[in-house]
């Protein structure tokens, strides 16, 4: 089992929780963005750098991965594409996507898409914070015990 960050919008309270876990389960980590970001040093964790071409961070992840991995990202595409293919997926702000809730969550994602492009809503979600890293840790600690069973 290996888990992949989609790194590039990645909070940094998110990922110092993976890299903890990391540590201490002795997991690899991979993080996957468009520029270089600061990792801890360590054979365990590998940092990605793909480019800045459209989804190129995303395409690596979804080449890469296998079943049985685990992605943490925000990108509901990205999380659908892993999830048909076998993967584990959760947010940052700690929510488990799996076949039977990865449908909706791209269905709402497109029609919010169209809001925005319609000028109908704007802003984004509310500041990553303790509350979204706390919620972040027990769904990581949940799956991860269950995809290394």
């Amino acid at each position: 089992m290996k888990i992949w960050i989609d790194g590039d919008a990645a909070p940094k309270l998110m990922k110092d929780v993976v890299y903890r876990c990391s540590d201490r389960l002795r997991l690899p980590v991979t993080v996957v963005a468009n520029s270089w970001q600061q990792t801890p040093r360590g054979d365990r964790i590998k940092m990605i750098v793909v480019g800045d071409a459209f989804d190129a961070a995303d395409d690596y992840i979804a080449e890469q991965c296998a079943p049985g991995d685990l992605v943490v990202t925000a990108d509901i595409p990205l999380a659908a594409r892993i999830v048909a293919s076998g993967g584990a997926v959760i947010t940052p702000r700690g929510e488990e996507l799996d076949s039977e809730s990865i449908d909706e969550r791209l269905a709402m994602r497109n029609f919010m898409e169209e809001m925005r492009s319609a000028d109908l809503v704007s802003g984004g979600p509310p500041p990553y914070g303790d509350r979204d890293r706390q919620q972040f840790a027990n769904t990581l600690d949940r799956v991860v015990t269950r995809l290394r069973r």
